[in-house]
C-alpha cells in the first residue's frame, strides 16, 4: 500500500485507511481477522469514534499488539468540555491506549456546533490541553458543513482536516472544493471521506449495507475509478466504507493506484449527473 505524508510531521499514512465502522457488531474473531488483514495489506492508518456503536470496544481488543506500528485517530461529538474529557478518557480505556495520534471534532456541522465548540468552555479547551499532557499528538475536526470547516480554519491551527472528497457530492454540489483550498493554502493536511460513495438515498430508496447510510459503490470496475479520483486530489489518506465487504475492495483497487486521467474523469461525472449528492453548500 503506498503512503503519504501527514502534512509536514513527516509521518506517512497508507491512502487507505481502515474504517472503525467495519468491526461495529462483528464477532471478536472477525474484528481480529479484519485487523490483521489491514495490517498484512500495508494499512497503518485507524479511524474509529464514539459514535460508531461498539467499534472501540471491538478495534481495541483487536488492534492492541499492532498500536506501536499505527497511527490511531479517533473523534468526539461532544462539543462542551466536560463531556469531551469524558469522552476522550472513555475512549483511550477502550481503544487499550495511552493516546491518540490524532484527536479530532466530529461531524462539526451547524452554527451551534462551532461556537460551543470553539467557545469558552468549549470541547477545543479539551483537544488543546490533552496535546500539552501527551494524550494526543495531533488536532483535527471532521466536516459536514464547507462554511464551517473554513471558519474552523480561521480560529484554530489545525494539523488535519476531514471532509467529503466524493465525485458526486463535488461535482453535483460543489462541495469540497472550497474546504480543499483553504486547508492546501492554510498547510492543514486533507483527510477524505466518502470517496467510494456514489450517492445520497432518496426517500423511496432503502440502504443496501446496514453500514452505509448512503449509496455505496459496489461495482469494482467504479469503485476503483471513484477512488482514483478522490486519491488523485491533493489528500493524504481516503476513509473506505464501513460495510467489511466493501472495505476490503477498496483496500485491494487501491493496491497499484495511479493518476486518474481526465477522461476518465469525465466518466464519473456523467456516472454523477442528476445524482443526489451527499452534502451541499449552505443556501444564501
Amino acid at each position: 500500500m503506498q503512503t503519504r505524508e501527514y502534512g509536514t510531521t513527516g509521518e506517512q499514512l497508507s491512502i487507505i485507511a481502515f474504517a472503525g465502522i467495519v468491526v461495529k457488531n462483528e464477532t471478536t474473531e472477525n474484528s481480529s481477522r479484519y485487523v490483521s488483514w489491514a495490517i498484512d495489506q500495508g494499512i497503518n492508518y485507524f479511524d474509529v469514534a464514539p459514535g460508531y456503536g461498539n467499534a472501540q470496544n471491538m478495534l481495541g481488543p483487536a488492534l492492541e499488539r499492532y498500536r506501536e506500528d499505527v497511527f490511531l485517530s479517533c473523534k468526539t461529538n461532544k462539543r462542551d468540555a466536560i463531556s469531551a474529557r469524558a469522552e476522550l478518557e472513555e475512549s483511550l480505556k477502550l481503544l487499550r491506549t495511552d493516546h491518540f495520534d490524532l484527536y479530532q471534532l466530529h461531524a462539526m456541522t451547524t452554527k451551534d456546533d462551532l461556537e460551543i465548540a470553539t467557545g469558552p468552555g468549549g470541547a477545543l479547551e479539551v483537544l488543546t490541553k490533552a496535546r500539552d499532557e501527551g494524550l494526543v499528538k495531533h488536532l483535527g475536526f471532521s466536516a459536514h458543513s464547507a462554511e464551517v470547516a473554513i471558519e474552523l480554519m480561521n480560529r484554530f491551527d489545525f494539523d488535519s482536516v476531514l471532509f467529503p472528497v466524493n465525485f458526486t457530492t463535488w461535482f453535483e454540489s460543489g462541495f469540497g472544493p472550497q474546504i480543499m483550498d483553504e486547508a492546501e493554502r492554510r498547510g492543514v493536511a486533507r483527510l477524505a471521506l466518502k470517496g467510494a460513495a456514489h450517492h445520497a438515498l432518496g426517500a423511496a430508496e432503502h440502504k443496501p449495507r446496514e453500514k452505509c447510510w448512503y449509496a455505496p459503490i459496489e461495482n469494482r470496475d467504479l469503485m476503483k475509478l471513484a477512488l482514483r479520483w478522490t486519491l488523485s486530489q491533493p489528500i493524504t489518506t481516503a476513509i473506505p466504507p464501513g460495510d467489511p465487504e466493501l472495505w476490503q475492495m477498496a483496500v485491494e483497487v487501491a493496491q497499484d493506484f495511479t493518476p486518474i486521467m481526465p477522461d476518465e474523469a469525465e466518466i464519473l461525472r456523467e456516472n454523477a449527473r442528476g445524482r443526489k449528492p451527499l452534502f451541499e453548500l449552505a443556501q444564501a
